[in-house]
């Protein structure tokens, strides 16, 4: 997976996997990527979280793999978890296990880094300085006949005015680092919210999540797009050099299917929403769109990936709508035939989230009543409000 391991965005593909185990399957999540931070018992509880809500798996957390039916690692560090995994014996029983085609193996972002034959020290190069390398990977490729390095974050977008595409690396480093790989390498990227599934006993490849697949070689790429599929042995025709031959189709969409987004999509949307309620002017759109920002906050509770922020500018913007929303009242406490209709949304607005647990967020709300001079109290038969100077 390239990003997004623990996001709403990339369930179904974790509940297709969990499908093909055996009832009463061992679930390991291998936390040793992050283990090092001060909150990795925090990210490995919302992770275990996660899987056990939405996927519907028991997730232990172990620093070791025997017996596992269902392996997962996910954010950290590459290259401290290549230290840790070559000296605990646990980059050998992972290609162990996949030259025996065993069980379900899910490696993303930092942990997909080390799947090559080289791995990206992102850490030490994007955030320390270190002039562009590689470091050895663990090469779980190499028993399904690829000769390849794998990028996760291929389509990275958050520099803005700075190329962070390939895993933050850019075209230029990248470019640079493609030359000392062995003759005959191919790049395998991964877009964000991305995944690629080989099937090991079919053989099978398929493309699921927003993005796609590059195949890239020097002077050439091929890009698998999402629904694509194709097999391993086309997979290694085109790390090899060979032009993409024709891809199955991918299968038609159930119409109901739902349409995932990721939260900087939905922090867009949700400004936008608001604006145009607020314009019109209609509370209750405007109340409503802050439940659901709230609502999608819950959702993206369980991701793990920390540096996109998208958490936080969530909550940000939250904070500024309710802010807004306590303006709105100080403007309509000077219209008074207007003040009903703005407080009673409002005062919806504040139940539900309280009904929510977003206690927090309804104790915002009501500050900011306070300020815009609606004062609300809380009575056994209800809140009631009355303006004040």
């Amino acid at each position: 997976m390239g990003s997004g391991e623990t996001s709403p965005t990339m369930v179904e593909i974790h509940r297709a996997a969990a499908r093909t185990l055996r009832p009463g399957a061992r679930a390991v999540l291998l936390d040793t990527p992050y283990a090092f931070q001060e909150n990795s018992a925090d990210i490995s509880a919302r992770a275990c979280r996660y899987f056990g809500r939405s996927v519907g798996l028991d997730v232990e957390v172990a620093a070791g793999i025997a017996g596992a039916d269902w392996v997962f690692s996910g954010p950290g560090s590459p290259t401290y978890a290549l230290d840790r995994w070559a000296g605990s014996g646990v980059a050998g029983d992972l290609r162990a296990r996949i030259r025996a085609r065993e069980g379900v193996t899910v490696l993303a972002s930092a942990a997909a880094c080390t799947a090559g034959l080289a791995t990206v020290p992102v850490y030490e190069i994007y955030k320390v300085g270190a002039e562009p390398h590689w470091r050895a990977g663990i090469d779980l490729l190499e028993p399904l006949g690829l000769q390849a390095v794998l990028i996760p974050h291929f389509d990275n977008a958050e520099g803005g005015t700075h190329d962070t595409r390939y895993c933050y690396l850019g075209e230029r480093r990248l470019s640079r680092m493609e030359r000392e790989l062995p003759p005959g390498t191919a790049v395998l990227g991964i877009d964000e919210h991305t995944a690629l599934v080989i099937d090991l006993e079919t053989e099978s490849v398929r493309v699921a999540g927003r993005g796609g697949l590059t195949v890239r070689r020097p002077g050439s790429q091929t890009i698998l797009p999402t629904g694509a599929r194709t097999d391993l042995a086309e997979l290694r025709r085109l790390a090899e050099g060979a032009t993409a031959g024709p891809l199955a189709p991918p299968p038609p969409a159930p119409e109901d299917a739902p349409v995932q987004v990721t939260l900087e999509e939905t922090i867009h949307s949700c400004e936008e929403v608001f604006k145009a309620a607020v314009a019109e002017p209609d509370m209750v759109a405007a109340a409503q769109t802050v439940l659901d920002l709230e609502a999608e906050l819950v959702k993206w509770a369980a991701d793990t990936e920390e540096d996109a922020g998208g958490v936080d500018q969530a909550r940000e913007l939250m904070r500024r709508l309710i802010a807004r929303l306590g303006e709105l009242a100080a403007t309509a406490s000077r219209h008074s035939q207007s003040l009903g209709a703005l407080v009673e949304p409002l005062l919806g607005l504040r139940a539900e989230l309280r009904a929510r647990g977003g206690y927090e967020n309804a104790d915002a709300l009501r500050a900011a009543m306070l300020a815009g001079g609606i004062a609300v109290e809380d009575t056994p038969d209800g809140p009631r409000w009355t303006p004040i100077p």
